[in-house]
């Protein structure tokens, strides 16, 4: 069974930091290009990142330069490092990838 667990959500301050992990399982993970996505209450989901095989990396333009996306194909696993964290970037981050498979998704909350 092919699955992607996310971790490390949770609530921070106005200019904190987070980091998102997300393992997958049940398939080869280095041949698959990995995304994170979000949804905020109210608004469609979006995507935050995408990151290649080969590690090629976009980014929604509301996070660049202070979202990065990386992966350790070793450990099955990609990362989301969030900096600088926002108000705005409070919503519930998913990881996809493996094909066509969501994470159970992972809530971000940015608030003082």
């Amino acid at each position: 069974q092919v699955q992607l667990v996310e971790s490390g959500g949770g609530l921070v301050q106005p200019g904190g930091s987070l980091r998102l992990s997300c393992k997958g399982s049940g398939t080869v993970f280095g041949i698959y290009a990995m995304a994170w996505y979000r949804q905020a209450p109210g608004k469609q989901r979006e995507l935050v990142a995408r990151i290649t095989p080969g590690g090629n990396k976009n980014y929604v333009d509301s996070v660049k330069g202070r979202f990065t996306i990386s992966r350790d194909n070793a450990k099955s696993t990609v990362y989301l490092q969030m900096n600088s964290l926002q108000p705005e970037d409070t919503a519930v981050y998913y990881c996809y990838g493996l094909g066509d498979t969501w994470g159970q998704g992972t809530q971000v909350t940015v608030s003082s």
